[in-house]
């Protein structure tokens, strides 16, 4: 029965079942406070395994975490697992601050945890907390650590130096199969310790290594690199606020943006997009002292997330000192930004992430014209020896071909032109000098037809006919590209100067007409 006379400041026994509903996401984010640890311990290898527990208790799963870092004295041992006991307390030269993550993030998932240290080859320290134990009250303060062995299931370690911390009857993992959760775990810690990996730091989990994965797709060790930087690099200099609104020390964050490559990804089915971290991937990953801290729908104003927002990507860093203005928690998963920050951030942001937007739109909307156009390119090849053979383009419009070839990589695969083959038709979009709704230029075999997207014919009928896909739309489309085709063929085929300065010319006016009646 509870002492009602205790007045002492923290009922241990309640506080500590409680702490255990409090500050984790989830398993991922609970062992990579374990890993923040070995990393700030100079761990080179951390070894993480899931297991099933020998003791066949009621929860009978086991999960480990072995690093090779400088390991700990006895009283850095007891410190550890104390509730703020870290002897470094506010250091911002590391991933840790609070001396909260090690006793904190073990019971968000485990009603027990061991830790072995050690700084000497044969010399184990041990200590542990139970749950239970503390919540009978049979368990007051962290027992002094005392000298002892390995658990035998741990095998021979080889570092001089490490540590080992064991969370047994884990209660609270978030999935119950031993495979399913190591899968779980590789790609977000791939993700949050990147940078670690990249410098050469081994993640291993059950056996298998963590692959770093950047989120940008910059990274030439990264799976599938292929992203492009969009822009410059935008650097703030932040002065580092309380949450009072007291002045503090400057600090820098840096924000970068990149481009998926959308032409060579975006014929690949869901699932492998699924599998590169495409689909639902939009967000910006929020990087401190190297490390992920979190990754969403940041700083970006009134701007809603789209599915074409999973095409490009923005990573953004920041100095330690700028803890209190990102607001970061003890936990490390997640930022609170102070209204400060947001009132900096946010525009730059928003207008490159609106931007970014609107690049990605347009390049799906050519890819899916391009696919849609190539049944009326080989329609019109196949047509053409029924025609009047063209005369022979001159330089301006050969030299307008090869400008068109540097920005369309879909001119740069037509093959060259064999005596008596068919001119080879392609219809592409770009922003016209004038504004006429088409134009068109002729090289070696090759026919362009050049259509306006400004223009308010494509913006307000021919544009519809790409984005809403039925049977009806894709067949006026085609009957549409074959009427511009034959317009644009016919002005070609003019021989003299003055009848194709008059072609050119109505070809203006007429598109000058269509724009007044459709907009006024």
């Amino acid at each position: 029965m509870a002492n009602q006379d205790d007045n002492s400041i923290i009922a241990v026994d309640k506080f500590i079942l409680a702490t255990r509903d409090s500050g984790y996401k989830g398993t991922e984010s609970a062992i990579a406070e374990l890993v923040d640890n070995s990393l700030q311990a100079g761990a080179s290898e951390v070894i993480i395994s899931i297991a099933a527990d020998d003791e066949g208790n009621e929860h009978p799963m086991r999960v480990s975490v072995l690093d090779d870092g400088c390991g700990m004295d006895k009283k850095t041992l007891r410190q550890a697992l104390r509730f703020g006991g870290s002897s470094r307390f506010n250091d911002r030269n590391g991933l840790g601050r609070y001396g909260m993550g090690l006793p904190n993030s073990s019971f968000s998932q485990a009603r027990r945890v061991d830790v072995y240290s050690w700084r000497r080859s044969g010399t184990v320290l041990h200590t542990y907390l139970d749950v239970d134990e503390i919540a009978h009250g049979d368990l007051t303060e962290v027992p002094e650590p005392y000298e002892g062995a390995l658990p035998e299931w741990v095998g021979k370690v080889k570092s001089k130096t490490g540590t080992l911390v064991v969370w047994a009857r884990c209660d609270r993992l978030d999935h119950r199969r031993i495979s399913t959760i190591a899968r779980k775990l590789s790609a977000p810690l791939g993700r949050v310790f990147r940078y670690y990996l990249w410098d050469g730091v081994n993640i291993v989990i059950n056996g298998v290594k963590v692959v770093p994965f950047d989120p940008l797709y910059l990274h030439a060790d990264s799976p599938e690199p292929g992203g492009l930087i969009y822009g410059k690099k935008i650097e703030y200099p932040i002065e580092a606020r309380s949450l009072n609104g007291s002045p503090g020390q400057i600090g820098q964050v840096t924000v970068m943006f990149s481009e998926l490559p959308i032409r060579s990804w975006h014929q690949l089915s869901n699932e492998e997009k699924r599998q590169l971290g495409v689909v639902n991937g939009a967000g910006v990953s929020v990087v401190r002292a190297n490390r992920e801290i979190d990754f969403g729908w940041f700083f970006m104003g009134g701007k809603r997330k789209e599915n074409y927002d999973d095409w490009w990507r923005c990573e953004i860093r920041f100095d330690p000192i700028l803890d209190e203005v990102f607001g970061i928690t003890h936990t490390k998963q997640q930022i609170r930004p102070l209204d400060y920050l947001q009132e900096i951030l946010t525009p730059d942001l928003e207008t490159q992430a609106k931007a970014l937007n609107g690049r990605v739109r347009q390049a799906h909307l050519q890819i899916r014209a391009v696919d849609r156009t190539i049944e009326v390119e080989r329609l019109a090849s196949e047509k053409d020896q029924l025609l009047d053979p063209l005369p022979k383009p001159g330089a301006k419009s050969e030299k307008a071909i090869e400008n068109l070839q540097k920005r369309h990589p879909t001119l740069q695969d037509v093959p060259a032109p064999e005596e008596g083959a068919p001119i080879q038709y392609r219809i592409i979009q770009e922003n016209l000098k004038d504004t006429s709704f088409f134009s068109f230029a002729v090289k070696d075999g090759l026919f362009v037809l050049i259509l306006n997207p400004e223009h308010p014919f494509y913006k307000r009928i021919y544009k519809p006919l790409i984005e809403n896909e039925t049977k009806e739309n894709k067949e006026l489309r085609s009957q549409l590209d074959l009427f511009l085709l034959g317009a644009a063929r016919a002005e070609a085929a003019a021989t003299r100067d003055p009848q194709r300065e008059a072609l050119v010319q109505f070809r203006k006016i007429w598109s000058d007409n269509i724009a007044t009646f459709l907009i006024g």
